[in-house]
């Protein structure tokens, strides 16, 4: 796994569930947001899906599409795109009208200062794209961030513990989430919520965060002692595959991998594969930000990369310069500041 080939081919190649999921699927899909980290692999993999299952579904891509030739890319796959900003609510209204809708638009970086914007996007338009996709299945992108810290050897938080997030972005991500919710109650809209904790692509990720600071010779802080991660690939499958998840009143959905990783234990298994030592400071707190997944697992299986398979390929990809995207997670806040 060292080219950007090699990673979007894994992470867009169905399995035999995806496959026959789509078989079942009734109606097009819609992307919103395909313009983020995960958009573009989530829409490959579901053509690629459309493709081996034998059947007939447009894919839809919407986003403002400002980062240079992405727009082309997803065209060339297949994709059908349309510049669109949300925001404006003309454009917003006259987006065809599909089955199947993954939102994913929102704001999260740049949080602190700009927290009008965050709210504005986190939960003010997502009641224009309830009303909007009123007739659809949406799935509502959302974040781990809405669960207060539970201690380390609770297991994380599940579905049914009360949301109690830190700081402005995790509020407005429950914002979004209660007005979801909202709509799916007035319009009987089938809504399933996302709560995703959190996505590893090679390009950026935690565990790439902890690999770099290893090879750059930075301590790591272990205040936030642990976390949960899943592949992208995965995370992307069971996002399509919830489409037959939602339900009104909303259905919620923990999404990540089975482990509470220890951000000690990654750091070393990384090391080794680095060649380097790693160094740390702080003391790990009894407390992290961890979401229980036991739920997503009953409904679509365990993850199909394993926590190990990704500290090898983090390695690999990091050692042989593979490329980048600057969006780092901060996995390591306490304060809820973005």
């Amino acid at each position: 796994m060292r080219t950007l080939a090699d990673l979007e081919q894994v992470m867009a190649e169905p399995s035999a569930e995806l496959i026959a999921f789509m078989q079942e699927l009734d109606g097009d899909i819609m992307l919103l947001g395909v313009g983020g980290k995960m958009g573009p692999s989530l829409a490959k993999l579901a053509m690629n899906a459309i493709s081996a299952a034998g059947v007939k579904k447009t894919v839809y891509g919407v986003s403002r599409f400002s980062e240079a030739g992405l727009k082309d890319e997803l065209q060339s796959y297949g994709i059908q795109t349309i510049a669109c900003d949300l925001l404006n609510d003309q454009a917003l209204q006259e987006l065809p009208d599909v089955k199947n809708v993954i939102y994913m638009a929102g704001t999260k970086f740049g949080t602190t200062g700009k927290e009008h914007f965050t709210w504005i996007m986190n939960a003010y338009l997502p009641g224009r794209v309830a009303e909007k996709f009123r007739d659809s299945r949406i799935v509502v992108f959302s974040t781990g961030n809405i669960y207060p810290f539970t201690p380390v050897s609770y297991g994380g938080a599940h579905e049914a513990i009360a949301p109690a997030p830190i700081g402005e972005y995790g509020q407005s991500c429950l914002g979004r989430e209660r007005v979801f919710e909202h709509y799916s109650q007035k319009n009987g809209t089938p809504v399933l919520v996302y709560r995703l904790n959190y996505a590893i692509d090679l390009r950026y990720g935690v565990l790439l965060e902890i690999a770099k600071s290893i090879k750059e010779g930075r301590a790591i802080d272990l205040s936030m002692g642990h976390f949960n991660c899943i592949w992208q690939g995965d995370a992307n499958e069971i996002a399509i595959r919830s489409l037959l998840a939602t339900q009104s009143p909303a259905n919620f959905l923990n999404v990540t991998g089975p482990e509470t990783v220890s951000v000690k234990y990654a750091a070393q298994q990384l090391g080794q594969r680095l060649g380097i030592e790693p160094q740390f400071v702080g003391q790990e707190s009894e407390t992290a930000l961890l979401s229980n997944a036991a739920k997503s697992m009953k409904l679509f299986g365990y993850p199909r990369i394993s926590l190990l398979q990704m500290f090898d390929w983090v390695a690999e990809w990091l050692q042989h310069g593979g490329s980048m995207i600057n969006k780092p997670t901060h996995f390591q806040e306490r304060e809820g500041k973005f």
